[in-house]
């Protein structure tokens, strides 16, 4: 198994390659910014690339999907909810101060349970809305880890102060959703450092102790 998770972009949204080394193929989560790096390290580890998730339609984390695609060929699968805020690109890049990527909408969209990924290593999709309508996180279940957007972070949760956030919806969502993972999954979140469910389970200062 390969797995490298980076920062990109000038908001340093972590972005993941997962790769299968026996098939040579791969997915890349969040490709928000720094296609060509992105690009680049897929080539040199000889991977070829399946699918484009994207966790939410935020710019930060969608903002290069349509050019990985053009590179690659790969499916982008980002949640129907979120349509809204991809059609607002050009919003969230005033908000940046930058110009706005070209976008379409996904290929497909990403919905609870359906299972996403590579054959030896599937996620199932969680659809936790509240950082924004249409934010997902990916269980991989045989991994023991989720890569888990801006809806859940090391000692804190995602923003609920932007466009089709929600502060009761992201806390229903973490306490539901996300909790009843095992404590020992690994989080990885959509930006900052790794933790674990139990980590936060135990000491995140949003959520009710458990």
């Amino acid at each position: 198994m390969i797995l490298e998770t980076f920062p990109v972009g000038p908001l340093q949204c972590n972005c993941t390659i997962l790769g299968d080394e026996a098939t040579g193929e791969a997915i890349v989560i969040d490709p928000g910014d720094e296609i060509s790096r992105i690009h680049r390290r897929l080539t040199a580890l000889g991977l070829r690339l399946k699918q484009i998730l994207v966790t939410h339609a935020h710019i930060d984390h969608v903002g290069g999907a349509l050019k990985l695609k053009r590179l690659t060929g790969a499916p982008i699968l980002l949640n129907e909810n979120d349509l809204p805020l991809l059609q607002r690109m050009d919003t969230q890049a005033a908000w940046l101060g930058i110009t706005p990527p070209e976008t379409a909408p996904p290929d497909e969209s990403l919905t609870e349970g359906q299972l996403v990924g590579l054959p030896a290593y599937p996620a199932q999709v969680l659809h936790t809305p509240g950082h924004t309508q249409g934010s997902i996180c990916l269980h991989f279940i045989l991994l023991k880890m989720v890569i888990a957007g801006d809806t859940l972070f090391a000692g804190s949760i995602g923003r609920t102060d932007l466009p089709g956030g929600n502060f009761e919806q992201i806390i229903d969502s973490i306490e539901n959703r996300l909790l009843p993972l095992p404590n020992e999954t690994k989080v990885i979140p959509g930006h900052g450092p790794v933790t674990t469910i139990g980590a936060e389970r135990k000491s995140n200062p949003f959520l009710r102790p458990h």
